[in-house]
């Protein structure tokens, strides 16, 4: 079973395979690396494909205390990541949580990224959300302790984000809550207190965010509500992004839609490489409804 460490020593497990330019993929806080499977038999075909699984998501090792779970440090794990496998650049891809990840590492080190691809990006991140989600991953948390990942993943994974999922693929859906409730209880409630319930909104980070360079693609589901406005704030603030927005789509639209996902980055990945996915033409921005800052 195949783990590298971290600077702080705890273990990541990690799959690969296929050859060629990196592709790294980080899991959404309800996923693992199994959940990137459609994506890595599309992609190993021409890259070399590393998933991972987050610490606290065995069997990458599950830390006790929750301070050992941030953003920094799920940033530093992407990093973590490629420096064991001594890679210099890489393209990454993150869902929700793992597009957090993805998103702060482009800000930190934009010159080991070649690109990064936000799926499923912004829950909690608006201002008008914000408060709000900090508690309920502090109340999540509490749930995963005291009734245990299959009780949580039974009312969790059925959120009005992933109902879209359960209705396109039943038998992809019971696999989804499958894998959520065999996860790490002390695991998910670190990984919500720690992480989620302590990560800094996007909305105060605009300035950061307007600095990316880094070749960037932004994909949201025209149904998972908490993340629209945030990936459009996204593609306003970073030059160098595209937006996507796949219809009648929810939250983990690489399992719900692959085809049309797998697609959409291939196209993103090829134009990347080709030297045509260039910044935004300067003549073309215009004042926006609602800035980086979320206020008219």
């Amino acid at each position: 079973m195949p783990r590298l460490k971290t600077d702080d020593g705890v273990a990541l497990h990690y799959e690969e395979a296929g050859a060629g330019t990196p592709l790294v993929f980080v899991h959404e806080f309800a996923g693992d690396h199994r959940s990137w499977e459609p994506q890595v038999r599309h992609f190993s075909r021409r890259y070399r494909c590393i998933a991972y699984a987050a610490r606290g998501y065995p069997p990458s090792d599950v830390p006790e205390s929750f301070e050992q779970y941030s953003q920094e440090r799920a940033r530093d794990d992407v990093l973590a990541v490629l420096d064991a496998l001594k890679i210099e650049r890489a393209h990454v891809v993150g869902l929700s949580m793992g597009a957090f990840a993805t998103l702060h590492f482009g800000m930190a080190y934009p010159k080991r990224a070649l690109s990064i691809t936000m799926a499923g990006v912004g829950s909690g991140a608006h201002p008008a959300q914000y408060e709000k989600f900090q508690q309920d991953s502090k109340t999540n948390a509490e749930e995963m302790l005291a009734k245990g990942m299959e009780a949580f993943a039974a009312r969790y994974g059925h959120g009005p984000a992933r109902v879209q999922l359960q209705a396109k693929d039943p038998r992809g859906f019971a696999e989804f809550v499958k894998h959520l409730a065999e996860h790490s209880a002390k695991g998910s409630a670190n990984t919500m207190r720690g992480y989620q319930g302590r990560r800094p909104s996007l909305y105060g980070l605009t300035e950061q965010i307007k600095s990316i360079q880094v070749p960037a693609l932004i994909i949201a589901g025209d149904e998972d509500d908490v993340t629209l406005e945030t990936s459009l704030m996204l593609k306003r603030a970073i030059s160098t992004a595209g937006l996507a927005v796949f219809p009648k789509a929810g939250h983990a639209m690489n399992l719900e839609e692959p085809a049309l996902f797998n697609q959409t980055v291939d196209a993103f990945l090829h134009q990347v490489e080709s030297g045509r996915w260039a910044p935004r033409d300067a003549r073309s921005p215009v004042a926006s409804v609602y800035g980086p800052g979320g206020k008219p």
